[in-house]
């Protein structure tokens, strides 16, 4: 059989994963870029809307991540669509990294170092505890790792 032979048609290989990230990505990013359009971050102010945004972005990625893994059959292109594209381009962790130099540079490191961590401690904590309510809201066990 000739390498052309065993190769997937375009359709059927990643092309469509590529495009589904593609086109999720770029609504998720102009939904992320909305909200900062309707909650502006003054200069030197406590950057709430990337810390909402981020918070959302992972709690709706727990709830997905169990929807898709424990509760669906997914067709293989929502987990891309919607996990890799929609909510990847709308959480944005450059931004929380640019509000972070932003809060030093303005002599803030107290808060700088607030957001810093509490970022981090948010956004974990959001996947976390938005999969087990999930769970616990449909009635399903934690699957064994």
């Amino acid at each position: 059989m000739d390498e052309r032979a065993r190769r997937p048609l375009p359709w059927q290989g990643e092309w469509p994963v590529i495009g589904a990230v593609a086109v999720g990505g770029a609504l998720g990013a102009m939904a992320r870029y909305a909200a900062s359009l309707l909650w502006p971050t003054p200069e030197a102010a406590f950057p709430w809307t990337t810390l909402v945004v981020n918070v959302v972005g992972c709690a709706l990625m727990g709830i997905l991540m169990v929807l898709i893994t424990e509760v669906w059959t997914a067709h293989r292109l929502l987990r891309p669509f919607l996990g890799t594209g929609i909510l990847g381009g709308f959480t944005t962790f450059s931004t929380y990294a640019v509000d972070i130099e932003r809060l030093v540079a303005a002599g803030r490191l107290p808060l700088a170092l607030a957001y810093l961590a509490g970022t981090l401690l948010a956004a974990l904590s959001a996947v976390a505890l938005a999969g087990t309510a999930t769970r616990a809201l449909l009635g399903l066990r934690r699957r064994p790792a």
